[in-house]
């Protein structure tokens, strides 16, 4: 509960951000309320309360409207499954609520059909568990999972896949935790607008995820004993009319650089001439979270970082290259910029709606960190490709772990995504790099 002490003296001239101030605080929205004209609507209101006086608690109730603005301005990039949103973390009202749905709600999950309580399912070793197989058509609006297992690194060693209408190429292949968000192979919390983590190890997904004909969704188990108990209840809306058909399929690809190979480890800081002033204008050995062929829009990723190396990881820029371009239309100025924090996270963990690093490690070899960004503000589109990419290092002169979960939507089909690394690839470990840090000269 957010406690607020608004000073008496504080006047809203314009009766228009009163009414708005209103609306907010209860989480209503008018559906014809444009995005930035709320968007500057509230920081004005923002600006009048910030020249309150008497201790007036002002900044804790900003954030509080920012995050339900940024739900509002969600709605139009889910469409008609904003209602998604009503059960995200950011979400605290809905619009919609007051209008009828033409969809029937469902649900699968793995309830005891017996009616006793045991709730769960196991998962022998080398086994594949299928948590979803319905027709279509419909929209998965929400996935959650929790898993009970003593094994180490279970988050990846347990593998999610997903495939629609049919297909026999997964259009998501990932591990169970790098999906949610979890790419150190660790439990820990955070809360986003599509991904969340929540007390005690509650994984949550509320990407919209259409399927015209059929939906499949299947868990595998490749690490060394088996899952005693997978919980799992993933709620959809069944329709009795066909998606339109320019509807776009949700797809999620894993990829790794284990480690990301830098260009010398004769180095020993970032700040050198030989690394500071090197270039990199095509993305030359960048590390690349998505390569795509076809339509569709670039909506996000999530990123696990295990240093090999001393120091700042991330002076490498994001870089996007779309329908086949040799240079990257969209250029970054920073690894912890592209997640929108700044000046190496200041140390500090943070998860927002739409961008965080709940996992800030320290700037020594065998630290970790773990940063997400989606951009459901403005997706990326493309027509033909999309080759999505991270220095490693400014112009990739480090040599740390990545691994990293790209999300996004397109036509089918998809083009065929690389090989799953194996589980020994998987794994989190140091390795013998050179550089500061590092045992290897």
């Amino acid at each position: 509960m957010i406690t607020v002490r608004l000073s008496r003296r504080i006047i809203f001239h314009n009766k228009r951000l009163a009414n708005l101030l209103l609306l907010l605080h209860h989480g209503i929205a008018a559906a014809d309320f444009h995005a930035a004209r709320l968007q500057d609507t509230l920081y004005a209101i923002a600006g009048t309360w910030s020249a309150a006086r008497n201790g007036d608690s002002v900044m804790e109730y900003t954030q509080l409207l920012k995050t339900r603005a940024a739900v509002i301005l969600l709605l139009p990039f889910f469409g008609d499954s904003a209602s998604t949103l009503a059960q995200s973390p950011a979400s605290t009202a809905l619009p919609s609520l007051t209008k009828p749905h033409e969809y029937v709600q469902k649900r699968v999950s793995s309830y005891d059909r017996t009616g006793a309580n045991a709730d769960a399912r196991p998962i022998p070793v080398g086994q594949t568990l299928t948590l979803l197989d319905e027709a279509g058509p419909g929209t998965i609006t929400h996935v959650w999972i929790t898993i009970s297992d003593d094994e180490p690194y279970h988050l990846k060693k347990l593998v999610l896949r997903m495939y629609w209408d049919g297909d026999e190429s997964p259009s998501v292949e990932a591990p169970v935790g790098d999906f949610f968000g979890l790419g150190t192979g660790d439990y820990f919390p955070f809360q986003s607008a599509v991904l969340a983590v929540a007390s005690d190890k509650a994984l949550n997904s509320f990407f919209p995820m259409p399927f015209q004909k059929h939906a499949r969704i299947t868990v595998t188990n490749e690490g060394k004993g088996p899952v005693d108990s997978f919980y799992f209840n993933i709620d959809y809306q069944a329709y009795a009319k066909p998606l339109p058909p320019d509807t776009l399929y949700f797809h999620a690809q894993y990829r790794q650089g284990m480690p990301a190979p830098g260009w010398t480890n004769q180095w020993q800081s970032n700040s050198e001439p030989q690394v500071d002033q090197k270039k990199n204008l095509n993305g030359d050995g960048n590390y690349v979270w998505l390569e795509a062929k076809g339509s569709g829009h670039f909506v996000g990723v999530t990123m696990s970082v295990l240093q090999n190396q001393d120091g700042w990881w991330g002076e490498g820029d994001d870089m996007f290259f779309i329908d086949g371009e040799e240079k990257p239309s969209i250029n970054g100025t920073g690894s912890e910029d592209y997640f929108l924090g700044a000046w190496d996270f200041g140390g500090h963990p943070f998860s927002y709606a739409f961008f965080g690093a709940p996992v800030v490690g320290a700037e020594f070899a065998g630290s970790r960190s773990s940063v997400y960004r989606f951009h459901l503000d403005s997706p990326i589109p493309f027509t033909k490709s999309i080759r999505a990419t991270i220095e490693h290092g400014h112009a990739n002169h480090r040599s740390d772990d990545y691994s990293s979960v790209a999300y996004w939507y397109q036509t089918e089909p998809h083009a065929p995504f690389p090989t799953l690394p194996t589980v020994e690839q998987r794994l989190p470990r140091l390795h013998p790099v050179g550089g500061p840090g590092n045992s290897i000269k």
